[in-house]
């Protein structure tokens, strides 16, 4: 297996099985947020930096039939996209993995890796949510 470069760091880690979203939490509010922030939009008081679960709830999701953003083939399959809510209360705005016909509101999703590019062994990665099985 190659090694595994986040393509945004600030956004996830990509140094394990899976991505660990990074996100931050203010504990005032209870509040969780997705991408991590300065400070808490609801107080505007302090938040700390916090990794996201690893799985959550299809919420909705559409299936696009475009190339993917940067592609120049014109005849691409397409690609699916969602919102998947997280035990902290985030929302994360996303790609999906697998078959559409499989994907059900309410189904446990996971995440996993989308690999964009290899360059001398290395990988660089996006994030996605997958099916759990």
């Amino acid at each position: 297996m190659n090694e595994r470069r986040s393509a945004d760091p600030d956004l996830f880690r990509a140094d394990g099985e899976a991505p660990v979203l990074l996100g931050s939490r203010c504990d005032k509010d209870e509040e969780s947020f997705y991408p991590r922030r300065w400070s808490c939009p609801v107080c505007l008081g302090p938040v700390h930096d916090v990794e996201l679960s690893q799985s959550g709830e299809l919420y909705s999701y559409s299936f696009i039939y475009v190339p993917t953003f940067g592609k120049a083939q014109l005849d691409a399959e397409g690609y699916g996209v969602g919102q998947v809510d997280l035990p902290e209360g985030v929302r994360v705005q996303t790609t999906l993995e697998g078959d559409p016909k499989s994907w059900r509101i309410g189904d446990t999703m996971h995440l996993t890796y989308t690999t964009v590019d290899t360059t001398d062994g290395v990988d660089t990665v996006l994030y996605s949510f997958a099916p759990t099985a």
